[in-house]
């Protein structure tokens, strides 16, 4: 045996023994973060600001999603469109605000994109009736209605709740919990008996008590009285006992409302609300979106701070009753 076929046995047995290369680990997902006590983790600070509107445009009548082009398509036309920098914008107009300039693109926060759920963006909130669309009212809620309408205030309190800065426009504190023109942001805190939600607008607090039961049926409360449970990973919060003046959408004081939190990733909550009042609407209905991860920190809503409007309007009203009187 000659000495080179050795020197390569043992070159050989070298190469046979090093270690391997150490391999690059895959990607994993990132763990959904827990509570000490096993519950998904839905604290922190949270947007869901979005420009998917509450109904479904006609324009996309029969189609619930849209594919990426043409989501950006339209989210360019919307912000484009509704550039509030532009006297002639109808969000303005919306807004209330087309003569007084009270609003300016700075001010507003609606987002850039439609809200993406499983992938796909929506063209609505309302994902049930599946048409998009706010179910129609009972001839009850009609005639409510048609009795209840007036555009005369004789009182401070005769005011809609979120001009009196009780709670914020738009149902932005809920529930349900809506994205309005800005400041839809909100701050979850959760120990095992109490979930916390600081609403930005108007600094409204929802309280939802942890597996309890609600409170006598005649306390009422402006957000209503919340108690939740845990179903498997999906946070379920049953809201009821609202006032008389809540009115989301019309409704009646016996309001229910059914919503789930339910944390999809370490960015985002899937948010689903069910809106249940026999007196107000033919049927049930059901809004789904996502909340997403924000930056915050929540800012102080100085909602009356300055406001010499409200006695300047009824005080106006007042004099023009004397001057109608006199005549």
């Amino acid at each position: 045996m000659s000495y080179r076929f050795l020197a390569l046995l043992g070159v050989l047995a070298v190469i046979l023994t090093a270690p391997l290369p150490a391999q690059t680990p895959a990607k994993s997902k990132k763990a959904m973060p827990r509570t000490a006590d096993g519950h998904p983790d839905l604290q922190g600070t949270w947007t869901n600001a979005t420009l998917t509107p509450m109904e479904r445009p006609a324009e996309f009548s029969g189609k619930a999603t849209l594919s990426d082009a043409e989501a950006r398509a339209y989210e360019k036309k919307d912000l484009e469109t509704n550039d509030i920098d532009k006297p002639d914008a109808p969000l303005l107009a919306r807004a209330g605000s087309a003569e007084t300039g009270g609003y300016n693109n700075l001010f507003i926060d609606r987002g850039s994109e439609l809200a993406r759920v499983d992938g796909v963006k929506r063209t609505s909130l309302i994902i049930d009736p599946p048409d998009g669309k706010v179910p129609p009212i009972t001839e009850q809620a009609r005639q409510a209605r048609t009795r209840g309408f007036s555009d005369r205030y004789d009182s401070v309190e005769d005011r809609p709740l979120a001009e009196r800065c009780i709670v914020g426009f738009g149902s932005t504190s809920g529930p349900p919990m809506l994205p309005v023109l800005y400041n839809s942001n909100y701050q979850l805190i959760q120990t095992p008996d109490t979930v916390m939600i600081l609403v930005e607008m108007v600094h409204d607090i929802r309280i939802i008590r942890m597996n309890g039961t609600h409170v006598a049926a005649n306390v009422r409360q402006w957000l209503g009285d919340s108690i939740g449970h845990w179903e498997g990973d999906t946070l379920v919060v049953d809201t009821t006992n609202f006032t008389d003046k809540t009115r989301f959408r019309g409704s009646s004081p016996n309001l229910h409302v059914i919503e789930r939190f339910k944390r999809v990733d370490a960015d985002s909550i899937l948010y689903r609300a069910t809106i249940d009042d026999p007196a107000t609407f033919t049927k049930q209905w059901t809004m789904e979106y996502p909340f997403r991860t924000a930056a915050g920190p929540l800012f102080e809503y100085a909602c009356h701070e300055g406001n010499y409007a409200m006695p300047d309007i009824l005080g106006g009203a007042r004099k023009s009753d004397a001057e109608t009187t006199k005549k």
